[in-house]
């Protein structure tokens, strides 16, 4: 009977090692993809990301220069409407001159106002947000300095709209 069974448990033993891949001489990898052929990049420039902004290391003169919102604030459209610090909190969608990026409003106060800050936007002015504040029924946005970038009026709840420093509209919504 001991015999039997040590029999059966090395019958067992032999059919579980030959089952284990690792023991096998041959190793059965599959081979890596080849890497995908690709092109080399010409020579060129390329197109500035925001067509309307002058060209790197260029002036602007006195008519494409930026407007002084704070000397020359936009008009308060008829139908605009009354809002408070809490309606203006959160993460807003912000969008100017062919541009889409990110906007967060908080209620931490800070110079100028409440602190502000953007993601993904690549104009200089609006990546330039720092801070907002509520001046009647306009929401002006202003950068580290203070200088007010943008200024919107509120047109319905969930979106507020205006012109930028450059004179560029700007929309903020959710």
């Amino acid at each position: 009977m001991k015999k039997t069974v040590s029999i059966a448990l090395m019958l067992g033993l032999a059919v579980a090692v030959s089952g284990c891949q690792r023991f096998s001489g041959s190793r059965d990898y599959v081979a890596p993809l080849p890497a995908t052929p690709t092109t080399p990049v010409g020579q060129g420039s390329l197109q500035p990301l925001d067509p309307m902004a002058p060209a790197p290391g260029t002036v602007q003169d006195a008519q494409t220069a930026g407007t002084d919102l704070a000397a020359n604030p936009v008009a308060e459209p008829s139908g605009a409407m009354e809002i408070g610090r809490s309606d203006m909190a959160g993460g807003w969608k912000l969008s100017s001159g062919g541009e889409s990026c990110m906007a967060f409003m908080a209620l931490t106060t800070w110079s100028g106002g409440y602190r502000a800050n953007t993601r993904g936007c690549t104009s200089p002015a609006l990546s330039s947000i720092a801070a907002w504040n509520l001046s009647g029924k306009q929401v002006e946005l202003k950068d580290s300095s203070g200088a007010v970038v943008a200024q919107l009026y509120a047109t319905s709840a969930q979106q507020f709209s205006g012109k930028t420093s450059t004179g560029a509209p700007v929309s903020l919504f959710r």
